[in-house]
């Protein structure tokens, strides 16, 4: 049966469930390394977690301890925003502007179809932060990074008969150092807008 891989955990990642990971065998040929964005990026993002059990590749056990994992980084951020209110403020209302201005511009429903569809993206990093975006419970400015890395920005987007164009920047926060990555979009036979391969 095949196994998700988890090489890059650092130490902190893995606090509380190393023994429920290693029992199930999720954790084989783990290694490590001093960068956090590879860390995370190494993480299978929730979406892949549940398809592979869907898929039955991983048992039960494995979901909740993969799981366990972005719960773990979910609070570590909430501990962060705790210890500087005055950043997590700034954090949240500069994405709320972002998100707004796109609302604006092209409505929130539309918004939210784009958000989902960069969250099917094989190898987009930001997808791990996007899997709920259909959720309309959850506010659009929830998943937008806007100084908090990795950040995650929509820097233009348009739409055309059905077709939609996004620019993402991801990543490092400092001016210039994240990296550009356009996306098209187009809707399928179920008008669902889906990434378009290449």
């Amino acid at each position: 049966m095949a196994k998700v891989g988890l090489p890059g955990l650092t130490q902190f990642a893995l606090d509380g469930v190393r023994d429920v990971a290693e029992a199930c065998g999720a954790l084989r040929g783990v290694k490590a390394t001093s960068n956090p964005e590879s860390q995370r990026a190494m993480i299978p993002s929730p979406r892949e977690i549940f398809a592979s059990f869907e898929r039955g590749e991983i048992e039960r056990a494995e979901l909740q301890a993969l799981m366990a994992l972005h719960a773990r980084e979910l609070i570590r951020e909430m501990e962060e925003d705790y210890q500087n209110p005055a950043v997590a403020w700034l954090e949240g209302l500069l994405a709320r502007r972002a998100a707004g201005k796109l609302v604006r511009r092209h409505g929130g429903r539309l918004l939210r179809e784009v958000l989902m569809a960069l969250s099917e993206v094989q190898d987009f990093p930001p997808a791990r932060y996007l899997w709920n975006s259909s959720h309309v419970d959850v506010p659009l400015h929830c998943f937008f990074r806007m100084r908090r890395e990795p950040v995650f920005r929509i820097v233009s987007l348009e739409s055309k008969s059905g077709e939609v164009t996004v620019v993402t920047e991801y990543g490092e926060a400092a001016k210039g150092k994240g990296t550009r990555r356009t996306f098209f979009l187009r809707r399928d036979p179920q008008w669902q807008l889906k990434a378009v391969p290449g």
